[in-house]
């Protein structure tokens, strides 16, 4: 790394702590779930709001964010500077407009801003690090739900998640269908694949083989000394699968680094590039919940233990809305076009023409707040009367079957 002074000051770990200001966070204590994994973890979600609930209950909007999210969609307007990462879609006046609607945001189960995490103490008063134990989609939709339940809510008029939120946004569609009137799944897929398990092996290894990493064991570690290069390196390699070559090509060619000289072994600007945002996330994310949430990705599949991806799709009541981006190097049209195809009561495929690929959920607010408004302007589907796929973990001698098992 070409800017020791700097890196000297990365935090061991960027998570959020007990103590930390907590901002516009809120905090759902939910009690003691019982994992996929057959492990129980006693679990608490952060999470924001922005509007008013109405009397009816029925305005709540869930926004599930993606990999490296967290709960701070938008600004709260007043003394909060952050903008958040969605802040073109949610807001006064947006296309989820937070004058109309009650928006809930919560961070990810195994996330590292607030909810519980690999950062989060553990009973014996040190943080879980690599001990935390392995949680799925389901297991954070589970979470996800409870905080409604609490929250009194019980259906939302729209469920929407982009890139891993998109995990969630599908299996909440599919294992709570009565609790969900709109679905916007966008930049995303119904199972994982080859592809993206390859890349988050990289990813996985890059952090684990940081000798800073020292086993997943490094929150006592001064600045400068955790596992900031291995997480550097894992979002590089991320990085690369959300932007596109022609973009890339388009903005930094082969132009050198400010007065950098490549053959003297300086960079390249398309490097420096890399390791600012390497650097970047360093300082606001978790190594461990990085690799929670990687492993979560990677073990998404709608269709394990329910007949297939098609079949478990075809459980979907709510209106639904699919959004691919033309460019998607991570999440290809095909895997976009599979959900469309499946669910019966959707929209056909919006594509997005982008040249910022997988970001283009990011950065091409004004065709998805296009599609959205569409999904949103429209009646929703009219409830069959059935029950939700069974969560299984609650029937008495088969919560700890491998059968049902991740």
């Amino acid at each position: 790394m070409h800017e020791p002074d700097i890196t000297a000051t990365i935090p061991a770990s960027g998570a959020w702590r007990a103590g930390d200001d907590p901002g516009y966070r809120q905090f759902a204590d939910l009690g003691t779930l019982l994992l996929e994994s057959g492990e129980s973890l006693p679990v608490t979600l952060a999470y924001e709001t922005w509007g008013e609930l109405n009397a009816a209950r029925d305005n709540a909007v869930l926004v599930l964010h993606a990999l490296t999210g967290d709960s701070h969609v938008t600004s709260h307007g007043g003394s909060d500077p952050g903008q958040g990462w969605w802040s073109g879609i949610v807001g006064p006046g947006k296309v989820i407009d937070t004058d109309r609607y009650f928006v809930i945001a919560p961070n990810i189960l195994g996330g590292c801003q607030g909810s519980t995490g690999p950062a989060s103490i553990a009973s014996d008063g040190d943080p879980y690090g690599a001990c935390f134990p392995h949680v799925t989609a389901r297991d954070q939709v589970l979470a996800e739900s409870l905080l409604a339940d609490q929250l009194d809510i019980a259906e939302f008029c729209l469920v929407v998640g982009a890139s891993m939120g998109g995990h969630r946004a599908l299996e909440w569609a599919i294992s709570r269908p009565h609790r969900v009137r709109r679905l916007a799944v966008i930049a995303s897929g119904a199972r994982t694949t080859a592809d993206q398990i390859a890349l988050g092996h990289t990813q996985l290894l890059a952090i684990e083989g940081d000798p800073n990493f020292v086993g997943g064991n490094y929150y006592d570690r001064s600045p400068g000394t955790g596992p900031w290069y291995g997480l550097g390196l894992a979002r590089r390699i991320a990085h690369l699968s959300y932007r596109t070559a022609g973009e890339l090509d388009a903005r930094f060619g082969r132009l050198p680094q400010g007065r950098e000289e490549p053959l003297d072994g300086g960079r390249f600007a398309v490097q420096s590039y890399l390791d600012h945002h390497g650097a970047k996330l360093a300082r606001r994310f978790d190594a461990n919940s990085y690799i929670t949430l990687t492993r979560a990705m990677l073990t998404h599949d709608v269709g394990r233990d329910r007949g297939g991806v098609r079949y478990a799709l075809g459980k979907i009541q709510a209106r639904t809305l699919v959004v691919a981006i033309d460019s998607d190097r991570l999440f290809p049209v095909a895997e976009s076009a599979l959900i469309t195809d499946a669910v019966r009561n959707t929209f056909p495929l919006a594509l997005i023409a982008s040249q910022c690929g997988h970001d283009g959920f990011l950065v091409e607010n004004d065709a998805v707040a296009h599609h959205l408004a569409r999904l949103l302007d429209s009646v929703p589907a009219r409830r069959e009367q059935r029950q939700s796929l069974p969560d299984w973990r609650h029937i008495p001698g088969l919560s700890h079957c491998p059968k049902f098992r991740a």
